[in-house]
C-alpha cells in the first residue's frame, strides 16, 4: 500500500515559524525557515571565511527553483569563490550522548538522518552558532516522502516507490525511537531542549540534509586514506546542480593547524549574471527526486530497474520472435555463466538496468548472449568482460546478437506496459496545470518512459546495421 504523506505537525522550536506540510515545486521558491533570515554571505565573513566580492545569493529560474549563487561581474577561471575555515561546516562527531545513540539506530543508507538529528538539535539550540545559517534554510522541502498519497502513485514507477515508502516507514519507526528515547529525560539531557520532534520534523531534517550535505575527508586513519564524513557546508551549498558545472569543491589543510579548510573555486569562466553550479554526482533521476526534489530532462545517467527473470525473458524473446528460448531452463554449463554473473546461485543480485552509460547492464546482455548460444564451446573462448561489453560487436555471432538486442527491445515493450499512461497523456495533463508534487511526479514518468524508447531505437538501430551485415555476408 502507498504510503500517504506524512502530517507535518507544528513544532514549536525556538526561533522560528511553525514548520509546514506542504512540498512546494512552483515558480515561487520555497520560504526560509524565517521571513527575514540574517545575511548569509555577511555571516560567513564574519566567522573568518571568504566570499568573492562577485558572489551573490539570487532567485533562480531555471530547472533547479528557489536561490541560489550568482555572479555579479566576470570571475577569471581559478579563482577563489568560497573558503570555510574548519569551524563554520556543520557537521556530527559521535559520543556517548543521547543524540549520538540515536543516530547509531539510523540504517547507514538514510545517513543523512544522523546528521540531521545534529541539524534538529541546533535548530532547537537557543543563541546556536549555525542559526544564522539554519534560519536560510527552506521552510519545506520537494521530494516524495511529502508528496500527497496520490502523486506517489503518480509516480508509476515501483523501484522509486518501494524507496519512498521505505524512507517513509522509516521516519515513523524512528519517530518511536525518539520518543521512547526523550522520555523521562531531565532538562539538562534532552538534546532538543524540551521541545517534542516528530515524523515530519525528523523528515524536514532529513530532507535538509540530503539536499544540502557534501562528504567530504575527514580525519586521516592509519592506513593513510580518509574516512568520509558528511557535513553542511553555508552558503556552499546554494550552489546548483550540473552535469556542466562552472565550479569545484576543494579541500584544503592550512598549515598552520591542520584544520580543514573547503574551498569552492571558479573551474572556468564565470560570466556576469551566470549561476555558481556544482556537479552533484552521476547521479540517476531517482536519487535527484529523492534527495534533491527535481528531476533532469534527458539525464545521461538515467536508467530503469528490471528484474532478472527466466520467465519473463523467455515470453519476450518469443514474443520477438526469438524460437526456443531456455531462460527459464538453462543448461549447466550456462548456470555457470550466470553464477560468475550473480544471476544464479545462494544470494543472487536479481536487479539489472537498461539506460545509462552502458544502455545495456553488461551482466543482462552477458546473460543473454549466453543462454541464446546453443554452441558451449564458442562462448567459452570469450571471457565474460567481452561478453558483457556492448562495444564487443556480436562476439557469439551476428544472429546471436540480434536475438539478444530483440529480446531487449521486447523487455522494454513490456517495461512500458507497466506504466498506465503513455507520454501524450501526460503532456496533455501538464498542459492542463498541475500541482507542484503532480507535475514532478509526471515529470519523472515521462522521463522514465523516453529513456525506454530511447534504449529501444539504439537497439533497434544496431538490429538493422548487424541484419544488414549479416544480409551482405549470406550473398558474398
Amino acid at each position: 500500500m502507498v504510503a500517504s504523506k506524512i502530517v507535518m505537525a507544528s513544532l514549536s522550536l525556538t526561533h522560528r515559524r511553525a514548520l509546514t506540510c506542504a512540498a512546494k515545486a512552483s515558480a515561487a521558491y520555497p520560504a526560509r525557515l524565517v521571513p527575514h533570515p540574517p545575511d548569509l554571505i555577511k555571516w560567513v565573513r564574519k566567522q573568518g571565511g571568504f566570499v568573492h566580492q562577485a558572489v551573490k545569493i539570487a532567485q533562480q529560474h531555471e530547472e533547479t527553483i528557489g536561490l541560489g549563487l550568482v555572479a555579479s561581474e566576470d570571475i577569471p577561471k581559478g579563482s577563489d569563490l568560497i573558503a570555510l575555515p574548519h569551524h563554520i561546516p556543520l557537521s556530527f562527531e559521535f559520543d556517548h550522548s543521547v543524540l549520538s545513540n540515536l543516530a547509531r539506530k539510523v540504517p547507514e543508507e538514510l545517513w543523512a538522518m544522523k546528521l540531521g538529528l545534529k541539524l534538529l538539535q541546533e535548530r532547537a539550540r537557543v543563541g546556536s552558532f549555525w542559526w544564522p545559517y539554519i534560519s536560510n534554510l527552506p521552510e519545506t522541502y520537494s521530494i516524495p516522502i511529502f508528496f500527497p498519497g496520490e502523486d506517489i502513485r503518480n509516480l508509476q514507477y515501483a523501484p522509486l516507490l518501494h524507496q519512498v515508502n521505505k524512507r517513509c516507514r522509516f521516519l515513523l519507526d524512528f519517530d518511536h525511537e525518539v520518543r521512547h528515547a526523550l522520555e523521562n529525560l531531565k532538562p539538562d539531557d534532552h538534546p532538543f531542549g524540551g521541545q517534542n520532534v516528530d515524523a515530519s520534523s525528523l523528515g524536514w531534517a532529513m530532507s535538509a540534509v540530503s539536499s544540502r550535505a557534501f562528504r567530504l575527508h575527514g580525519k586521516k586513519l592509519l592506513d593513510g586514506t580518509h574516512n568520509n564524513v558528511p557535513m553542511m557546508l553555508p552558503l556552499i551549498d546554494m550552489c546548483n546542480h550540473s552535469f556542466n558545472p562552472n565550479c569545484q569543491i576543494v579541500q584544503e589543510q592550512d598549515a598552520g593547524n591542520l584544520k580543514i579548510l573547503v574551498k569552492v573555486v571558479a573551474e572556468t569562466v564565470i560570466k556576469q549574471n551566470d549561476p555558481l553550479v556544482l556537479n552533484y554526482g552521476c547521479l540517476n533521476n531517482d536519487l535527484f527526486l529523492l534527495d534533491y526534489g527535481f528531476v533532469i530532462a534527458s539525464n545521461p545517467y538515467d536508467c530503469i530497474e528490471l528484474k532478472y527473470d527466466g520467465a519473463l525473458l523467455d515470453a519476450a524473446s518469443m514474443a520477438a520472435g526469438i524460437s526456443s528460448p531456455n531462460f527459464s531452463a538453462p543448461a549447466p554449463w550456462q548456470k555457470e555463466i550466470l553464477s560468475q554473473l550473480n544471476l544464479e546461485g545462494e544470494a543472487p543480485i536479481l536487479k539489472v538496468s537498461l539506460g545509462g552509460p552502458e544502455l545495456v547492464e553488461g551482466r543482462l546482455l552477458a546473460a543473454l548472449r549466453a543462454l541464446l548460444a546453443s554452441d558451449m564451446e564458442t562462448v567459452h573462448k570469450h571471457d565474460l568482460n567481452t561478453l558483457k561489453s556492448l562495444s564487443a560487436e556480436a562476439p557469439l555471432g551476428i544472429a546471436n546478437e540480434v536475438a539478444a538486442f530483440r529480446t531487449i527491445i521486447a523487455l522494454c515493450v513490456i517495461a512500458l506496459g507497466h506504466f498506465p499512461t503513455k507520454i501524450m497523456d501526460d503532456e496533455s495533463l501538464l498542459k492542463q496545470g498541475v500541482s507542484g508534487s503532480t507535475e514532478l511526479a509526471i515529470q519523472f514518468r515521462m522521463q522514465k518512459k523516453s529513456l525506454i524508447i530511447d534504449v529501444m531505437r539504439d537497439l533497434t538501430r544496431r538490429v538493422k546495421s548487424l541484419s544488414s551485415k549479416g544480409g551482405a555476408t549470406a550473398q558474398g
